[in-house]
C-alpha cells in the first residue's frame, strides 16, 4: 500500500527536506582534497541536529554514521572514515533527515577538485537521468514511465544501470512502498496519485552494472571498479507534476 500524505505530513517532510538540502550545500563547501569523510560526517551531524533534525541513517540497521560517503567505484553505503579525499575523486554523499517523525532522503555526487572528462559526463548525465525520471511524474502517470525514462537516458550515454538498488517511497519510514527501479517499461506498474512521496535515485556507472558488497557488509562497489554516480531527490506527486522536497524553499 502506497501512502498518500496529508498537508500536515507534507509540511514536516518539506522541513526535513529543507534541512537535507541545507546540509548538502554546507558539505559542498568542504569537499576538497585532504578532508576525511569522517570530518564530513561530523559536520553533517552537528548541522542536522542544530536545525532540529535527526540523521535518518545513524543506527539504521546498525549503520555507524550520519551520512553515506561513497568514493569513485563505491556506489552506495560507504562508511565515513579517516580516508582522505584526493584530487580527481568523485564522492557521492547520501543524506537522510528526520523532522518530527518524517524522513527526507537525498544524494548528490561531487567532484573533488578537477576531474577527468569521463567522470564529468558520468556526473552530468546521472543528474540528467534523475530529472528525466522526474519529468514523468504526475497524478495518474505510471511508475514504469519514471523507471523507463531513467533507463533510456542512461543508455543514450552508454552508462551502466544498476538493477539491484532502487528508489523507494519515503515518509514515516525511510524506506516504504513502492520500489522504484531505474529500468523498466512504460505504462506498467502502479499509477501515481497526488500526495505520494517518492525518493527517485538513479545509480549509474561508467562500466558494467554488476556490483558486490565489501566485507564491511555495507559498502556496495562496482565489480569492474568503474566509477559510479548517485543522484536522488525526495519529491511530492502533484496533480500536474511534482515538487522537490529536498530542494531550496
Amino acid at each position: 500500500m502506497v501512502a498518500v500524505r496529508s498537508n500536515s505530513e507534507i509540511k514536516k517532510m518539506q522541513k526535513a527536506g529543507s534541512i537535507n538540502y541545507q546540509t548538502h550545500k554546507l558539505l559542498s563547501k568542504y569537499i576538497k582534497p585532504g578532508i576525511t569523510t569522517k570530518e564530513l560526517d561530523n559536520i553533517a551531524y552537528e548541522f542536522i541536529k542544530s536545525k532540529g533534525g535527526i540523521p535518518s541513517f545513524l543506527g539504521y540497521d546498525g549503520f555507524p554514521a550520519s551520512i553515506c560517503t561513497s568514493i569513485n567505484d563505491e556506489v552506495v553505503h560507504g562508511i565515513p572514515s579517516l580516508r582522505k579525499l584526493k584530487k580527481g575523486d568523485i564522492i557521492s554523499i547520501d543524506i537522510g533527515v528526520i523532522y518530527q517523525g518524517y524522513h527526507s532522503d537525498s544524494a548528490w555526487t561531487y567532484p573533488v577538485g578537477e576531474i577527468d572528462e569521463k567522470k564529468k559526463l558520468l556526473l552530468e548525465e546521472t543528474k540528467n537521468a534523475l530529472f528525466a525520471g522526474l519529468s514523468k511524474i504526475k497524478n495518474g502517470a505510471y511508475l514504469g514511465d519514471v523507471s523507463a525514462a531513467i533507463e533510456k537516458h542512461a543508455k543514450k550515454y552508454n552508462l551502466g544501470v544498476i538493477r539491484e538498488l532502487v528508489g523507494h517511497g519515503v515518509g514515516k519510514n525511510l524506506h516504504e512502498d513502492p520500489d522504484i527501479p531505474n529500468y523498466g517499461k512504460e505504462h506498467t506498474g502502479i499509477k501515481l496519485r497526488t500526495g505520494m512521496t517518492l525518493a527517485i535515485e538513479p545509480m549509474l556507472t561508467l562500466g558494467k552494472r554488476n556490483i558486490w558488497m565489501l566485507d564491511d557488509d555495507w559498502t556496495i562497489v562496482t565489480q569492474d571498479e568503474s566509477p559510479s554516480a548517485h543522484f536522488e531527490h525526495t519529491v511530492l506527486v502533484t496533480d500536474d507534476g511534482y515538487i522537490i522536497l529536498t530542494g531550496e524553499i
